[in-house]
This record gives structure tokens, C-alpha cells and sequence, in this order.
């Protein structure tokens, strides 16, 4: 560990190093010397599940707005400066953070900070510019009501999660949309876009101390802490049932339950159980719904992890005259599973196959810029790809049997129907 003036950087591995500056955000970058890119973001520790129930998709609004002009550019200036030099700039909110990152060429990192840093800390925020983007939340909020293939998910959280903000809709509601004033974003800017609640992370062809000197270049100075909302733990969930009347062509149908926090240890054997249930054409419900029953087109799993609680579940589309049927067969693999788990034979197999896929998934800076951001975000202990892999073959079949008891059970379930 070294202390340089405001900064105490430390290495994480060989090529990942981690600045806490003082007063300013958390710094990582991984040097990937075999690429002629580099992939940035900044992260705010700010999400949908932070907003309150009347102001409900405030944090994806704001997320909206800054790309409608800063101080220092125009919204048609911020897509060009970017594009105009062959790279990508986006942005997302999650339910408990908001992001916005670029892949650029590695020479052209200082035009990608500069960005990032004009759109997070000097957004205009215009009451005309508002209106306008209010009409495409609203345009968006109606595409997911209209694609019931993404509907049946935000219902079943609501169902699983209760009232709990997990269960909010990221996007929020035609109503709580409505209803945000340029006031309420302009608060929740205020309060939340700090560079103390901020995570900055790069991956790429990049040195770790020249993208400091640009953080310090363009991030404002010191504001003091962030005053983010602390989500609260999940009551006990509820299995519930709902059939939702829609007039579409197929019948969509999650089953699931809440897990546990991103940072129980039982989250690897939660990816193995996920993987051997759904993750794939090898995977159980795709050889016994859609193989051999021929019951559907689409059946997989899911699962979601935040800091305060998991979700884990089955998606499976099918015909309305097949959908009982495709329930039963679901509800089946989930009973065979919670009651004897994984065999060794089967459970190597997929630890195989994941392993393969965690190598595969990090042949991109992208991918590996996202775990960056997440060993920050969620106060995690960095892990090597060789360290990942080992912990993944330390799981063992008991592990897994009462892992699959404690959560798959078919009646600890909350089942959404959305169709006929």
C-alpha cells in the first residue's frame, strides 16, 4: 500500500490497482495490454430501489436527462464527440445504482472521462428538456406493457419482493413519471451525483495513474459525503399465484423466490444449481420442456443478487393450451431438485461449463469493466479469474442439496401468470 497526498492506492493483482481518493470517488483500472481500447464508467451509488414509492423511476429519469446538455456540450455534441471517433457511450440504471460508461480507443481515453465527468457532475437539467424526455419514459414504460415477455418479470418481483423497493419497476410508473418535477431531479442530483458516492472504473490499454490525473482534471472538487438512502433488508417472502388476464398469443410464466445478498458465500452454488436447471440446451428444463415434451420454445432460469437480498427463478413461455402442462413439468425439475440436488457427476459438469463461460464472459474489457465497478459497489474482496474458478470447484454436493431444499422448493414458489 502506498499513500501519495490525497490518494492510497493498492494492488489488487498484477495488473488491477484500486485508489481511494480522499474525498472523491473509488478508482480501479485492469491494464490489458493486448487491446488498442479502453472501456470506462462512472458509477453512482444510486439506483431505482433508492427512490421513494411517489417518486418512482426518479433515479432512471435523471439517468435520462443528463444526456440532454451540460455546461460544457449539447446533447447532439455528447453523441458526436464520442461516435465521431469510433466509439460507444451509454448508460443504464440498476436497481441499486445508476452508470455511465464509454469503449473508446485507448488514445482517446481523456475525451471519454472528459465526457462522463460533463454528463455525471454538470447536466443542465432544463424544465423544456424534461417534457421531452418524460414523453419517451412514458413511450418506454408502454413498450413493456405491450412485450409481455419483459412485464411478467417486473409483476413477479412485485409479487415475490411485496412492497419491498426491489419490487419497484426500474422505469417507475406512467403516474410517479408523470409526477417528477425538475425540482425532484435537481434534488436527487444534489444529493446522490458526488464524487464521494462515485466508482470509477477502466479496463483497457490504459495506465492506472494517467486516469487519475483525468479524474482529478475533471471531476468537481471535494462536496462531501453522499447522502444515499440505505435499502432495508426484505421481510419473509409470501408465495403467491396470480393469473394475469392479457390477450396475447402465448401464456409467459415466472416462478421464483428470494435468495440471499450478493455477498453470501452460497452465491457460487447458486450460479451451479441456476445452470444445471436452466442455463442452457444442456440444462434440465431444456431437455425435459422443450426437447422432449416439446412444450416450449424459450424455458430458462434467472437470478438476480443484490446487497440486501437474491431472486431466483424460472421463466417458460408456451401456448395457453400448454401452459398447465408446462407448469407441471417445471414444478417437477423443481421438486427432483430440492430433494436430492446435484449428483457429483452432474455437478462437475456444470462447474465445467461455468467455469468456461466466466473465462469466455471476460475475453471483453466490457465485462471485465463491470466487475470492476462491482468489487467497489458492493465492498467486495477482488478475485482473479484463477481464484474465481477454484472457489466454483469448492462447492460441494451438500452445499448444493441444501441450497436447492432451502429455495426450490415448488411451494416456496411465487408463480405469475400473464396471458389467455
Amino acid at each position: 500500500m502506498t499513500d501519495a497526498g490525497a490518494y492510497e492506492t493498492i494492488q489488487l493483482d498484477e495488473t488491477v490497482l484500486q485508489t481511494r481518493v480522499q474525498g472523491g470517488p473509488i478508482v480501479l483500472t485492469e491494464r490489458i495490454s493486448t487491446v488498442r481500447s479502453a472501456a470506462v464508467g462512472i458509477w453512482v451509488r444510486w439506483g431505482a430501489s433508492h427512490d421513494s414509492a411517489e417518486q418512482m423511476g426518479s433515479a432512471h429519469l435523471l439517468e435520462h436527462m443528463v444526456f440532454k446538455g451540460t455546461e460544457g456540450r449539447t446533447a447532439r455534441q455528447i453523441a458526436l464527440e464520442i461516435e465521431g471517433i469510433g466509439g460507444a457511450l451509454d448508460a443504464y440504471t440498476s436497481r441499486e445504482h445508476t452508470a455511465c460508461y464509454a469503449k473508446v480507443l485507448d488514445e482517446d481515453l481523456p475525451i471519454a472521462v472528459d465526457v462522463l465527468a460533463d454528463l455525471v457532475f454538470r447536466p443542465l437539467l432544463r424544465e423544456e428538456d424534461l417534457e421531452i424526455e418524460r414523453r419517451v419514459i412514458l413511450d418506454e414504460i408502454a413498450g413493456v406493457e405491450d412485450t409481455p415477455e419483459e412485464l411478467v418479470f417486473d409483476l413477479h418481483a412485485r409479487s415475490a419482493w411485496g412492497t419491498h423497493p426491489y419490487g419497484n419497476p426500474v422505469l417507475g410508473t406512467a403516474e410517479t413519471v408523470g409526477a417528477i418535477t425538475r425540482d425532484d431531479l435537481q434534488r436527487l442530483w444534489r444529493t446522490a451525483y458526488r464524487p464521494s458516492a462515485c466508482v470509477v472504473a477502466a479496463a483497457g490499454n490504459l495506465e492506472h495513474e494517467a486516469l487519475l490525473e483525468l479524474v482529478t482534471r475533471h471531476f468537481p472538487q471535494a462536496q462531501g459525503p453522499a447522502a444515499v438512502a440505505d435499502v432495508p433488508e426484505p421481510p419473509p417472502s409470501v408465495p403467491r399465484e396470480r393469473q394475469i388476464e392479457r390477450d396475447t398469443v402465448q401464456a409467459h410464466i415466472c416462478l421464483g423466490a428470494p435468495t440471499f445478498p450478493r455477498g453470501d458465500p452460497r452465491r457460487y452454488a447458486a450460479v451451479l444449481v441456476s445452470t444445471a436447471l436452466g442455463g442452457g440446451m444442456s440444462s434440465r428444463l431444456f431437455q425435459r420442456v422443450r426437447e422432449e415434451l416439446g412444450l416450449a420454445y424459450t424455458v430458462y432460469t434467472f437470478q438476480s443478487f443484490y446487497a440486501r437480498g437474491g431472486l431466483a427463478g424460472v421463466y417458460v413461455a408456451t401456448r395457453p393450451d400448454t401452459a398447465g402442462r408446462a407448469v407441471e413439468e417445471v414444478r417437477s425439475e423443481l421438486d427432483l431438485l430440492s430433494g436430492s440436488g446435484l449428483a457429483s457427476e452432474e455437478l462437475q459438469a456444470v462447474k465445467n461449463q461455468t467455469k468456461g463461460q466466466v473465462v469466455l464472459s471476460l475475453e471483453s474489457s466490457s465485462a471485465r469493466l463491470q466487475r470492476l465497478a462491482g468489487v467497489a459497489l458492493y465492498d467486495e474482496p477482488y478475485q482473479s479469474l484463477d481464484e474465481i474458478c477454484a472457489r466454483i470447484d469448492r462447492v460441494g454436493e451438500e452445499e448444493v442439496a441444501e441450497l436447492c431444499w432451502k429455495y426450490y422448493a415448488p411451494d416456496q414458489q411465487t408463480v405469475i401468470r400473464l396471458g389467455p
